[in-house]
């Protein structure tokens, strides 16, 4: 009887063996459960909800960078303050010209008053700049320099002429300006500044009129020649007969 059960037991063993082999071996399908809930759905869900927000606060975060330039109130303050303080180096370089260029008594006392007063409006300015998140700008934009370089090749009456004609000009300009800010700026350090410079820019224009007149360049009324903020320069026909 043990010499016929021996056999019969291992043929059972050998054939579990295969048969657990064999299912060991065969794939298995995925489980649709908490394991795949776990694995896909947060990964996706992640994934697209940040990007998403990620892309929103970006396009946000461009719009405000675009409003905070000059589209908003703030950034027109600081549009307003960047602009005078270019204006005020303008003025002190083409000053400091006049007194190296100027051939009137009255051109060269009038560009030394420039660079006298607008260094003062510009030390003024700095704080407030600074306030506003504003880097001072290093130089003038590029019409004052375009204005600067055209300046620079006259000399004698030609150059007493073009200046006084480019004061008038710019002055009336700034005024205009100085004087909206100062009554339609929303940042009320800068429009005490906008106001306080409109007083000191409204003598400079009535100054820079008296001498236009005295050097023979008829004031800036009316006249289409001198140099503007668009750095046109040259001397028109009837100043010329005036002045022969």
């Amino acid at each position: 009887m043990k010499l016929t059960r021996v056999p019969a037991l291992a043929g059972c063993f050998a054939m579990a063996l295969t048969v657990s082999a064999t299912w060991a071996q065969t794939p298995r399908t995925p489980t649709t459960g908490a394991g795949q809930t776990s694995g896909s759905t947060p990964g996706q869900t992640t994934g697209t909800s940040a990007g998403q927000t990620s892309g929103s606060a970006g396009g946000a975060g461009g719009q405000m960078q675009g409003d905070t330039m000059g589209n908003s109130p703030a950034g027109s303050d600081k549009k307003f303050v960047k602009e005078a303080m270019e204006g005020s180096m303008a003025e002190i370089q083409l000053g400091q010209l006049a007194q190296q260029k100027a051939t009137s008594p009255d051109v060269k006392q009038f560009g030394q008053r420039m660079v006298t007063d607008h260094q003062k409006l510009n030390d003024q300015m700095t704080p407030v700049a600074s306030q506003l998140g504003i880097t001072p700008p290093a130089e003038p934009d590029m019409k004052q320099k375009a204005m600067q370089k055209k300046l620079q090749a006259m000399s004698g009456d030609e150059f007493d002429k073009a200046y006084m004609k480019a004061m008038v000009k710019d002055h009336k300009k700034d005024l205009a300006e100085f004087q909206k800010e100062a009554s339609s700026g929303k940042n009320p350090q800068v429009k005490d500044a906008a106001q306080q410079g409109s007083q000191v820019i409204q003598q400079h224009l009535q100054m820079a009129q008296d001498v236009a007149q005295k050097v023979g360049a008829g004031g800036g009324k009316g006249s289409k020649s001198g140099i503007g903020r668009n750095g046109d320069t040259g001397a028109g026909t009837s100043d010329n007969k005036e002045h022969q």
